[in-house]
């Protein structure tokens, strides 16, 4: 299928690795010209070395800045100051219980996972409208819907993110512009070797025993593909996706366990 979109201008937010540079890739392939965004220049011209050896003849630039400050999302908009579509993406907080939720870490977790997908939002959103053609995909979690106990954190500021996303949906949608998010759970990405190995570390397991453990909590048995969710992700960046908004797409092997 043509997804209509060869040609259209991306930002993928933290797409060094995992699931952002998923996102790119499949992007990519569509044709997309696509720029990278992270923290560490070494890293990102190496992961958008890697995009062009996987997909000949793709279009991808790199803006290295920390989303995170109004320094750095000024300077990703002064490098790409119009773009038709906008992944936004970031690492979450670090598991814990709740006694260590206080309001410090409740602002980092915003900072980190619900004020720079907004803030870019609303910088690339007067020039989507105007040309009635846009794609916004927040990567989220499936903490959104069904937190765990030691993720209240992450649940916390993507749910937040997730309101906003339905809010500015329904504003903009006459315009031809969509806002969907993606909600992972259990992708094999570097995230899932973090979790890995605090199983390891709690459990005195070995890596292999720590994820068939991991695996083991998924109807499917098995680790979702980076690239499953790249896929999902490019489809509703599509031309054919335009009745699709306000919505939230779980990619976790089926192991959610409610109906809507």
């Amino acid at each position: 299928m043509d997804l209509g979109i060869s040609g259209r201008v991306a930002l993928v937010a933290a797409s060094s690795q995992g699931l952002g540079l998923a996102c790119a890739a499949s992007l990519a392939q569509e044709g997309v010209r696509v720029t990278l965004n992270g923290r560490d220049d070494s890293r990102l011209e190496a992961a958008a070395a890697r995009l062009r050896r996987a997909v000949p003849g793709a279009e991808v630039g790199v803006v290295t800045a920390d989303l995170t400050t109004p320094e750095g999302r000024g300077r990703i908009v002064a490098a790409l100051p119009e773009v038709d579509i906008l992944v936004t993406n970031n690492a979450g907080p670090r598991p814990g219980p709740y006694s260590a939720w206080d309001a410090d870490a409740l602002h980092e977790a915003l900072a980190q996972n619900a004020v720079p997908a907004v803030e870019l939002m609303r910088a690339y959103l007067p020039g989507m409208r105007a040309r009635r053609f846009g794609r916004i995909v927040n990567i989220t979690s499936a903490m959104v819907k069904s937190p765990a106990a030691d993720m209240g954190l992450s649940a916390s500021a993507r749910a937040a993110l997730t309101a906003a996303a339905k809010s500015i949906s329904k504003e903009v949608a006459a315009d031809n512009v969509t806002v969907n998010n993606l909600l992972p759970e259990r992708i094999d990405t570097p995230r899932q070797e973090f979790m890995a190995r605090r199983r390891m570390e709690r459990d005195g397991i070995t890596r292999d025993e720590a994820y068939a453990a991991i695996a083991a909590t998924v109807t499917a048995r098995r680790l979702g593909r980076p690239e499953e969710l790249g896929d999902a992700c490019a489809f509703l960046c599509s031309a054919q996706a335009g009745y699709i908004t306000g919505q939230n797409l779980q990619l976790d092997g089926g192991t959610y366990e409610g109906l809507i």
